[in-house]
């Protein structure tokens, strides 16, 4: 099967526009365009301006073309034709799902009209729905889309061994001292690349703060063999991270310190839960406005003093810092 037509963009519009004026001939206009002759006639017949009143005014016009491309555009979108599908949509975002889950559910439940989440995309980021801020609802909030060649997917720099539902039950289940999980605390784009390490022991709920410059996987690594090395092996076991690509040099952070890396299903924070809490009472005092740059290490160490002072329900309200020392006093094989 032959590739589906593909549109003129406005770029090319414009183009197309300035060598019309120009009377250049349509087959080296679509030779420079690198399209077909066809695509070309095609273009002008659709995208033609005609004006009775004014007919001096009449020709290819390239804003004009895009418009009247754009409008065609939106009369067909499924959202827009039928108003049931849009709430639809919008009920399951209230519920907290994605496009894809919406979309799978549809198709689930047979319902009579539905749409993909390919189309629930293109929709937020459509000229209506910009004008919409539709992109809110998304899982990312993406005010822009990235282009669909460009996606990078990290799900192979992690082995499958290494998955979560391989992690052995006694870290599961807390049964076991010295098992960590890490995650990155993000601020607003405007300062940067930097970020702090949320890094929490499971069992103590003992929390570390860490900053870094920026989100290379090899110096969050660094920083957290530093930060480890001290303590004795029993209290250094593994480490739970999500798929994020700060945490692909997780092969430096096992032969550095001889740790054992988790990794969660994608898309599934849910799965490191505890740190996932810590960063929550974290924000109180590295609130998403606040410039990283500017923090010092007295000050994150401030926080985790905090923290870890802060007498718990799920510990019998024991402090971080007292259930962690004496699991070290321990000395659990």
């Amino acid at each position: 099967m032959g590739r589906c037509y593909p549109h003129l963009n406005l770029e090319e519009r414009r183009k197309l526009a300035k060598w019309l004026d120009a009377k250049i001939p349509i087959k080296e206009i679509a030779d420079n365009l690198a399209r077909a002759p066809s695509t070309i006639y095609r273009e002008i017949r659709r995208n033609f301006y005609h004006d009775e009143e004014l007919p001096e005014l009449n020709g290819y016009h390239a804003v004009n073309a895009q418009d009247q491309y754009e409008k065609r555009r939106a009369v067909h979108r499924k959202l827009i034709r039928h108003p049931e599908l849009m709430a639809a949509v919008l009920d399951g975002f209230d519920a907290g799902w994605s496009p894809e889950q919406i979309a799978g559910r549809m198709k689930l439940e047979r319902h009579p009209t539905r749409v993909s989440h390919e189309t629930i995309y293109r929709y937020a980021y459509s000229k209506d729905g910009r004008a919409e801020k539709f992109y809110r609802h998304l899982p990312e909030h993406r005010r822009r889309r990235r282009p669909r060649g460009t996606r990078k997917h990290h799900g192979r720099r992690f082995l499958d061994e290494l998955a979560i539902a391989h992690r052995p039950d006694m870290v599961a289940d807390r049964n076991q001292f010295g098992h960590w999980e890490c995650d990155l605390v993000m601020f607003r784009k405007e300062f940067g690349k930097a970020n702090v390490t949320s890094l929490v022991e499971r069992v103590s709920r003992y929390a570390v703060v860490l900053k870094n410059p920026d989100r290379q996987s090899k110096p969050v690594m660094e920083s957290l063999i530093e930060s480890l090395s001290p303590l004795p092996a029993n209290a250094r076991r593994s480490i739970t991270f999500d798929r994020g690509t700060e945490f692909t040099a997780w092969q430096y952070l096992k032969a550095g310190l001889g740790v054992d890396s988790w990794f969660c299903d994608p898309q599934s924070p849910w799965q490191k839960g505890t740190v996932e809490n810590t960063n929550n009472r974290l924000r109180r005092y590295l609130p998403r406005k606040a410039d990283p740059t500017a923090f010092t290490n007295r000050y994150l160490g401030s926080i985790c003093d905090r923290l870890n002072a802060t007498p718990r329900k799920c510990l019998g309200y024991q402090t971080p810092s007292e259930v962690f020392r004496a699991k070290l006093m321990e000395g659990e094989p």
